[in-house]
């Protein structure tokens, strides 16, 4: 946090509702339903002070802060250490089942290549110097809630599309603040 005494508040925001899943499309936009969640996300969270955002390179995180950056009359940036979980494999089918086993486990039980990914992911939020919202995926959010409670599980929460996860990030350190709305997601 270079220093700084005060920790940096980051607000997770998991993308919209895409219209289509991570076995069908490697790259979908928003469908009617998560505009709206969006559209409703950037009236909650824009009801804060104007905080730099940060989005991955997917078009649903890019789609789903375009609202709130309108309301904020502001840019994301795009930050890839923030997208999504890679993949072993491009084969829409493969990686669909593949993520599903990785979700079922432990991070111990990961390739060196994921916990990598990992370790960008939360190197990324540590460098964040002031309040933040980002907007991110579900297994990123899932990371980011196991290092703050000390849980090895993948999936140890379930975020809803459009949740919003309240982190306190102060050097090495990750505090739960408040965890967002809850959902049984369904990774197709």
């Amino acid at each position: 946090m270079g220093g700084s005494a005060q920790p940096s508040r980051v607000v997770l925001v998991r993308h919209a509702h895409p219209h289509s899943g991570y076995g069908d499309d490697h790259d979908p936009g928003l469908d009617d339903v998560g505009r709206e969640q969006a559209a409703a996300m950037a009236r909650v969270v824009g009801g804060m002070d104007p905080r730099p955002i940060a989005v991955s390179p997917l078009r649903r995180t890019r789609e789903t802060a375009a609202a709130l950056e309108r309301r904020w009359g502001t840019a994301a940036s795009v930050e890839p250490r923030v997208g999504e979980i890679p993949s072993p494999t491009d084969a829409l089918g493969e990686r669909a089942s593949w993520l599903r086993s990785v979700l079922r486990g432990t991070w111990p039980e990961q390739s060196a290549e994921l916990h990598h990914w990992r370790d960008e992911l939360l190197a990324a939020l540590r460098e964040l110097q002031r309040d933040a919202v980002v907007v991110t995926h579900f297994v990123a959010i899932n990371v980011v809630v196991g290092a703050a409670t000390g849980d090895p599980r993948v999936t140890n929460c379930m975020p809803d599309y459009c949740s919003q996860t309240v982190v306190d990030i102060d050097g090495q350190n990750v505090t739960l603040v408040e965890m967002g709305a809850q959902a049984s997601t369904q990774i197709q």
